[in-house]
């Protein structure tokens, strides 16, 4: 098991536990007669809830995510991780830009298929721009999936 997968269980252990006690919290205050209590015990009883459907679409993500990556695996079409990388094990940004317009010009030439945006992804994750790298790992995996349907 990697340590991303430790890390993830561990910190969904931490916040199941965060869920528990702040249910128990808002159950005391929603006993309370007064009105502020009881909208405070309701906000209690919402934030967890929210941070609940945060979690799971995470692991979701990562999972399906995990999963795109072993079929490009099986199929030898992973990205080679051979970019330079500073002292501190950082990708040397400049590298990893001159690398994503080999990606990008793959994913322009053939934006029907979700493992040019899958690597798209990855190059994008590798320049440091993480935003763009998980919306378009988004599109990979929603590609794939109407792709088996």
């Amino acid at each position: 098991m990697s340590k991303a997968k430790i890390g993830a269980i561990i910190v969904s252990v931490v916040l199941a536990f965060y869920f528990v006690l702040m249910g128990q919290r808002a159950w005391i205050l929603l006993r309370e007669p007064e009105l502020i209590p009881k909208l405070m015990g309701i906000a209690l009883l919402v934030l967890p809830i929210v941070g609940a459907w945060a979690l799971i679409m995470e692991l979701l993500f990562g999972s399906r995510m995990e999963r795109l990556a072993k079929i490009l695996e099986s199929e030898g079409g992973l990205p080679v991780d051979d970019l330079p990388r500073t002292p501190g094990g950082r990708i040397v940004r400049e590298a990893a830009d001159e690398a994503f317009a080999q990606y990008q010009s793959e994913a322009d030439a053939a934006p029907e298929d979700w493992r040019s945006w899958f690597r798209l992804s990855c190059a994008y994750d590798a320049s440091g721009d993480r935003r763009r790298a998980r919306a378009t790992m988004r599109k990979a995996i929603s590609m794939e999936r109407a792709g088996q349907a």
